[in-house]
């Protein structure tokens, strides 16, 4: 069997195929940090997690580098917001991303660059295209001239003299103006008042975001890679301008492999901030959820496919989890902890192996490899329910060797899909609640938000299942006229 993936370039699935027989390389894009980690970037790096882990479990050394954006104009405008400086927001959501990515057990990469610390790179890297000609620099700016490198467009599949029509009429901005053709775009920014700025040959500014990750790229993993992962949202421009930049430069390949998940939806409507339906992880987790169900809801729908968060498939996903957690527990109880080699496995267990590896191979059908974690957990789950009401013939029952291997199984393909026994709090197992400790006023206020954009959808039961959530922790909801929702903690 062999591992095929859907590839963004080509549009087609291909069978993967290293450049190093047994080896590995990728880069996944990383957060940009200027603030909290929401649902979306939640799907991605579970998604990308998995890819991660199911390769590592077929018998690649992986090497896995993710990046983080410091220097961006979204985190400059939070900074001047609240009167301090770009260092101090982005080292604040650099340790909130490594905590929130801890609690639902992602992996944590081989090595995360940051653009601040990869400057001579990028400057580098820059004086490279400009010497051959596929740059220029304008006032203290340096642009990509995309009329230079022919294949522009490849991955996103757009036209960019189509585009240039489209565009025609419009007024030019002061940028723009500088600009050779409408579509190139900025590789060093020129330095603006009150703006931090690095030295560079033209003049003090800072990089643009493209080209931060064309040089992290190189300088950790080298000219051509074998997968680029990120979001569908950044196919077109961020994608297409790292290939642009970065075979201009080296006249090789970027990656073989271009993998996009699909975005999130809150009861069909677009996650955004300016919806309202915006929600972090951390707040999501503070408010009962456990990390383990929103990772089993994550990998129930293809990485490729847009998800729905909706409370209906978030509670279905909650009862999933609380059975196959029933069947871990006791796997765990069993010391089950290292399984069987597929050679040793009795027939029926081997054959579950299989299906698993098959429906990993198929373009990562976590769905389907769901299927298979479900059927092995089903004897387990009864037989702890068994031991819970008091059955003195499920212990002897439990030790069983064949019962011993298939638990020993399901934790094995269990930890491929990065699912792991959860020791739930007794309030958790009796309704859900936690401590509302640790939620703070923000947090609470983000859910309100989310629970008016659920209402705006009619997805009256999404919006009850917030209201009962944060009920459940102490937190009462007033209902005011002109939509205004205040809170008080019983």
């Amino acid at each position: 069997m062999t591992l095929k993936l859907t590839n963004t370039l080509t549009r087609r699935v291909e069978e993967f195929r290293p450049l190093e027989p047994g080896k590995v390389s990728i880069y996944c894009c990383g957060v940009t940090v200027y603030d909290l980690c929401h649902l979306g970037h939640a799907r991605s790096y579970i998604a990308w997690d998995v890819l991660r882990r199911y390769l590592i479990w077929s018998g690649y050394a992986v090497t896995f580098v993710q990046n983080y954006t410091d220097i961006d104009d979204k985190i400059l405008n939070r900074a001047a917001e609240e009167g301090s400086s770009m260092e101090a927001v982005s080292e604040r959501n650099i340790e909130a991303f490594v905590a929130d990515m801890a609690r639902l057990n992602i992996l944590p990469p081989d090595r995360m660059p940051r653009a601040t610390r990869s400057l001579d790179a990028i400057r580098s890297l820059i004086g490279e295209l400009e010497a051959k000609g596929a740059a220029y620099s304008a006032d203290g700016d340096v642009y990509f001239a995309v009329m230079k490198h022919a294949g522009y467009g490849k991955l996103s599949g757009r036209d960019l003299e189509q585009q240039q029509d489209n565009a025609a009429g419009r007024v030019a901005s002061e940028e723009e103006a500088r600009k050779q053709h409408p579509f190139d775009f900025a590789l060093w920014k020129g330095t603006k008042p009150g703006e931090p700025s690095f030295p560079s040959p033209w003049g003090a500014g800072r990089p643009g975001w493209h080209i931060e990750c064309s040089a992290m790229v190189r300088e950790e993993l080298g000219d051509t890679i074998d997968i680029h992962l990120g979001g569908a949202d950044l196919v077109f421009p961020h994608h297409e301008n790292e290939i642009a930049q970065s075979e201009a430069a080296t006249g090789k390949e970027l990656a073989h492999y271009w993998l996009h998940n699909g975005m999130v939806n809150v009861g069909g409507q677009k996650m955004s901030k300016s919806l309202g339906n915006f929600t972090t992880i951390r707040a999501l987790l503070d408010s009962g959820v456990s990390p383990m169900t929103l990772r089993l809801f994550t990998l129930q729908a293809h990485y490729r496919k847009p998800l729905d968060f909706t409370a209906e498939a978030l509670e279905a996903a909650a009862t999933g989890w609380k059975g196959l957690n029933a069947a871990l527990g006791l796997a765990d109880s069993t010391g089950s902890k290292v399984a069987l080699a597929p050679t040793d496995l009795p027939p029926s267990l081997a054959a579950a192996r299989q299906r698993f590896a098959a429906a990993m191979n198929d373009d990562l059908n976590t769905s389907a490899g769901l299927a298979v974690l479900f059927e092995l957990a089903k004897p387990l789950r009864a037989l702890a329910n068994r031991l819970d009401r008091g059955d003195s013939s499920a212990r002897s029952e439990a030790s069983a060797p064949n019962l011993v291997a298939q638990a020993g199984l399901l934790q094995e393909l269990a930890g491929v899909l990065g699912l792991q026994h959860e020791q739930l709090q007794a309030s958790q197992q009796a309704g859900g609640e936690t401590n509302a400790a640790g939620l703070s006023d923000a947090e609470i206020e983000e859910l309100i938000q989310a629970r008016k954009a659920a209402k705006s959808a009619r997805d009256f039961a999404a919006a009850d299942a917030i209201r009962a959530a944060l009920k459940a922790q102490g937190i009462e909801l007033i209902d005011q006229p002109g939509s205004v929702t205040e809170w008080l903690r019983a």
